[in-house]
């Protein structure tokens, strides 16, 4: 009987030593990144497309490396491109006038990997087209440098576009000669009423002109004193 219990207890041993692990062994891929650009059904103008993504994290602290695919079906079986990376971008030349489809994967050195991005889609024109930056804005009123009374005062611009885009304005108003309060924004009218002005103070403004299509154009700083 004693034999039995010396076996039994020896088994028990060797179980409670050989049962379950090391959670610090456990192998975890990289977390999913998420695609910056191209955004989802953007149309490019360029076949030259740089793609970019967000870092993914790796809890074993393993080298992450990044599978970017690109096809013309979002099944990822047509005109596949693959290539891999270690840094957040690529730059591929692609065929014009062309959707197509792109995921990205992480992978860690010791081959983890979850489950790819959502697949973005987008569209390469077949010809490349010019977009003219806005001119810079033409001061309006107040005049440079003029003295206005009241606590309100209405400010006024020109700009054209040659592209004939329809035009927005955003509008920085303060105390100091480089204003960086945004006082109003996306404004459709090249005008604005500045309101609760302080009498005594010296004013500069400027307008940031926008066409729509990704042209900003900064317009010079301006200023007038309130009596």
């Amino acid at each position: 009987m004693k034999k039995i219990s010396l076996f039994i207890l020896s088994l028990a041993l060797f179980s409670s030593c050989s049962s379950g692990g090391d959670d610090s062994d456990v192998q975890t891929p990289p977390t999913i990144p998420s695609l910056v650009y191209p955004t989802n059904n953007l149309v490019c103008i360029d076949n030259t497309v740089e793609f970019k993504w967000s870092a993914s994290s790796d809890a074993q602290k393993d080298a992450i490396t990044y599978q970017l695919d690109v096809a013309t079906d979002n099944a990822f079986t047509q005109n596949v491109v693959t290539s891999t990376t270690a840094s957040l971008s690529k730059s591929l030349s692609l065929e014009k006038g062309k959707f197509y489809f792109w995921r990205v994967k992480a992978i860690d050195s010791k081959n983890n990997a979850d489950n790819y991005t959502a697949v973005y889609t987008f569209f390469t024109e077949n010809q490349g087209t010019v977009n003219h930056l806005p001119t810079v804005p033409v001061l309006g009123l107040p005049e440079l440098h003029s003295s206005v009374s009241g606590s309100s005062v209405a400010l006024s611009w020109t700009a054209v576009d040659a592209d004939n885009d329809n035009l927005l304005y955003d509008v920085y108003l303060g105390t100091s000669n480089t204003p960086t309060q945004k006082v109003a924004s996306d404004l459709s009218t090249a005008s604005y009423t500045a309101s609760s002005l302080l009498t005594g103070t010296k004013y500069y403004w400027k307008v940031v002109v926008k066409d729509g299509k990704g042209g900003t154009t900064i317009g010079s700083v301006w200023d007038f004193t309130v009596q």
